[in-house]
C-alpha cells in the first residue's frame, strides 16, 4: 500500500494526514485486546509511580498508556514493521524509516484524561526535523465523542516552541504559551480502526478525553531517518538498535 501524490503533498501542507484502511480489522483486534492484557498485567504489578487515569467520579483507576511495547511482545513487533505501515513512511520521509519509540494510548469508555496541545520534537531534539515522524495507528474507530487527535493546521512550518508545565496540573504535560495555539487552524483527525494518521513532529496537536461509551486505543509509533541526530543520547536506545526490528526489517 502506497500513498498519493496529492495525499503526499496533503502531509506536507498541513503537516498530518489520515490514510485509512492500513491494517486490517482483524488484525488490529487483535492487537487491541494484546494491548489490554498487557496494560492490566503491567497496572497489577506496577509501582506507586505507574501512570493511571482516573474515571469521572475517582472510584476507579486504569492505565494511561503502555511504553515500549516494542519490548514486550512479538506481535507487537510484527505489527509496527508490516510493509504496508512502513512504504507509506518511506514515501513521506523520503528514506528508509527507523524506529525509535512506540506507546500505546488507552482510554477506555468514559475515561481517559486529555492530552494538551504539544510538539513531539520538544521532547524528542531530534533533527533535521523533516526526517521525524508519528504513525499514529488507530485501534479503534475514532471520532470526536472519543477523543481524536487533534492538530493546528502548518503548525510544522514554525518553530519548536518553548513549552511550560500548566500550573497545577501534571508536571509531564508541557505546552506552548495559549497565544502561540491559533485554534482558528484546529483541524480534527477521525480515523476509522485500522486507519492511522501520520504527523509531522513539529505540528501541534491533543486529543480530548473520552467522553464516549467506546474504546479509544491508538498505537503511537515515532520514526526517523539514518540522517536524524538528537541533542541528548537518546537514540543510543532507539528501537531500530533492537535485533528483533533488524530482523523485520533486513530487506
Amino acid at each position: 500500500m502506497n500513498i498519493s501524490e496529492k495525499q503526499y503533498q496533503t502531509y506536507w501542507d498541513r503537516g498530518w494526514l489520515v490514510v485509512e484502511g492500513v491494517y486490517e480489522p482483524k488484525e488490529v483486534d487483535e492487537i487491541a485486546e494484546l494491548a489490554v492484557t498487557v496494560a492490566e498485567k503491567e497496572s497489577a504489578e506496577a509501582t506507586s509511580s505507574y501512570q493511571l487515569d482516573s474515571s469521572p467520579d475517582g472510584t476507579t483507576q486504569a492505565p494511561r498508556k503502555i511504553e515500549s511495547p516494542f519490548l514486550k511482545e512479538h506481535r507487537f513487533q510484527d505489527f509496527v514493521t508490516a510493509p504496508h505501515l512502513t512504504t507509506i513512511l518511506t514515501r513521506l520521509l523520503g528514506e528508509k524509516p527507523l524506529l525509535r519509540s512506540d506507546q500505546i494510548f488507552l482510554k477506555p469508555p468514559q475515561f481517559g484524561s486529555a492530552k494538551p496541545y504539544h510538539q513531539d520534537n520538544y521532547y524528542f531534539q531530534c533533527h533535521p526535523d523533516n526526517h521525524v515522524i508519528t504513525a499514529w495507528i488507530a485501534l479503534d474507530d475514532v471520532a470526536v465523542e472519543n477523543g481524536c487527535l487533534r492538530y493546528i493546521d502548518g503548525s510544522h512550518i514554525g518553530p519548536i516552541l518553548p513549552h511550560f508545565p500548566i500550573p497545577g496540573q501534571e508536571s509531564y504535560n508541557l505546552v506552548p504559551s495559549p497565544e502561540q495555539i491559533d485554534l482558528n487552524k484546529e483541524s480534527l483527525a477521525t480515523v476509522h480502526k485500522g486507519g492511522v494518521v501520520f504527523h509531522h513532529s513539529k505540528t501541534l496537536h491533543t486529543s480530548h478525553r473520552n467522553e464516549s461509551t467506546r474504546w479509544r486505543r491508538g498505537y503511537a509509533t515515532h520514526w526517523i531517518t539514518a540522517k536524524v541526530t538528537c541533542k541528548d543520547n537518546s537514540l543510543d536506545q532507539a528501537l531500530f538498535h533492537h535485533p528483533e526490528f533488524k530482523k523485520r526489517v533486513r530487506k
